[in-house]
């Protein structure tokens, strides 16, 4: 009964009572909006990392010092492809290691050819990274250790370069030097940072390091896999510990850097949760701005009904019936402009998926909190004109004009 005179009342001037909700519809929109663009950044970020495997440990050459200057990451040679396999065997904690070198080449196959970067890991690469095969085979141990002219192209490599064609068992030409392609990597797409990780040619870093680096023997980084996540942390503080010994550091500070994807992906999580609780907290004051139009709104009304509110009151009606007409009536534009928020949320969520291309994920918890609030702001802001059209003299307003 109540719920159906407050729409007939309502229903008296629509526009008055659309433009009225407008606030609220905003704001539960943006709120949606914005939570599921949060969360679907942090999705995307998170899966960046587990792709890495949130057990990985990312072993790095230091940085040299030189007249106060820092060179940067990667400038001072001290590890080598020994110190690797020293960290494979003596820490207990550690399931696979695997130095790394890299390049970048113009890749040649027949009349096509194609810029890439040229990644050099050992056998252990798939493990590592997480990464499957789609078609063929990795390279063995037996490829790194004779430095085998061998290649597992990545999906963008394969299109580019063989369109439709099979390119398993077929030779491609890196800096003029033959290499037989035995694999392709199963497709990855861009990564949280919008790098093209299929756009790459995995070889044995052995074969980097004495084809195209002139027979170096250092390795400016490399990747380990510890037994768990739980374990990378007793992973890390026994690589520090052993690479400080083989390097003869004692007093001086390390010449390398030990960096676990665990911290990468716990300090995401956190950044991830303050940007979206910013961008919500943000969106949310459209929602009190709405609420605040609400008040005015059911003011004006208390005032333009003061005699139909005498009428009542003179036919028997009580103040806690006024008083909860009107509050009836403020819930019932807060919950409409509510339900019509989240569906515009929704398309918008949508929107920005679907035509910018950015990661959203729509939250459940978002879209009923969102409807509380906006019940809640209904409450809120509808029981002080609630209030005043409750208390009116019934013979007072009978006399208003």
């Amino acid at each position: 009964m109540i719920l159906r005179i407050s729409l007939t009342a309502l229903s008296g001037n629509k526009i008055r009572t659309f433009l009225t909700m407008l606030g609220i519809i905003i704001g539960v929109a943006a709120v949606i909006a914005m939570v599921s663009l949060g969360q679907g950044a942090q999705r995307q970020v998170q899966e960046e990392i587990a792709a890495m495997g949130t057990n990985t440990l990312w072993v790095q050459a230091g940085s040299r010092h030189t007249y106060g200057v820092r060179s940067g990451s990667g400038t001072v040679n001290t590890l080598t492809a020994d110190d690797f396999k020293a960290i494979e065997s003596e820490c207990p904690t550690v399931r696979a290691v695997s130095p790394s070198a890299s390049t970048t080449a113009q890749i040649v196959f027949g009349n096509q050819n194609w810029n890439t970067r040229i990644a050099g890991y050992n056998q252990h690469y798939p493990l590592l990274r997480n990464w499957k095969i789609a078609q063929g085979d990795f390279f063995q141990e037996s490829h790194v250790k004779t430095a085998a002219r061998v290649a597992v192209l990545g999906q963008t490599v394969v299109d580019e370069l063989f369109g439709g064609s099979d390119p398993i068992g077929q030779t491609i030409r890196v800096k003029n030097l033959p290499f037989r392609v035995l694999g392709v990597l199963a497709k990855k797409g861009a990564n949280a940072w919008g790098r093209d990780q299929d756009d790459t040619i995995i070889v044995p870093y052995t074969t980097v390091q004495k084809k195209f680096q002139g027979g170096v023997l250092y390795v400016q980084s490399g990747l380990v896999a510890a037994l768990s996540a739980r374990a990378s942390f007793a992973a890390q503080e026994q690589i520090t510990e052993l690479l400080r010994q083989r390097h003869r550091l004692a007093g001086k500070d390390d010449d390398f850097r030990v960096r676990n994807l665990s911290e990468f992906a716990e300090a995401a999580r956190s950044t991830n949760r303050i940007m979206t609780g910013l961008l919500a907290s943000i969106a949310a004051i459209s929602l009190l701005v709405g609420g605040i139009g609400i008040m005015n709104i059911m003011l004006v009304s208390v005032t333009e009904r003061t005699r139909e509110i005498g009428i009542r009151m003179a036919i028997g009606a009580r103040p806690s019936h006024v008083r909860i007409q009107f509050l009836s009536e403020s819930m019932v534009l807060c919950l409409l402009g509510g339900l019509l928020g989240v569906a515009l949320g929704i398309g918008g969520s949508f929107g920005l998926s679907e035509f910018l291309g950015w990661p959203t994920l729509l939250s459940t918890n978002s879209i009923v909190i969102s409807i509380v609030f906006s019940a809640a702001i209904g409450i809120f802001f509808g029981y002080y004109p609630a209030h005043k059209a409750a208390a009116l003299d019934p013979i007072e307003a009978l006399r208003y004009e």
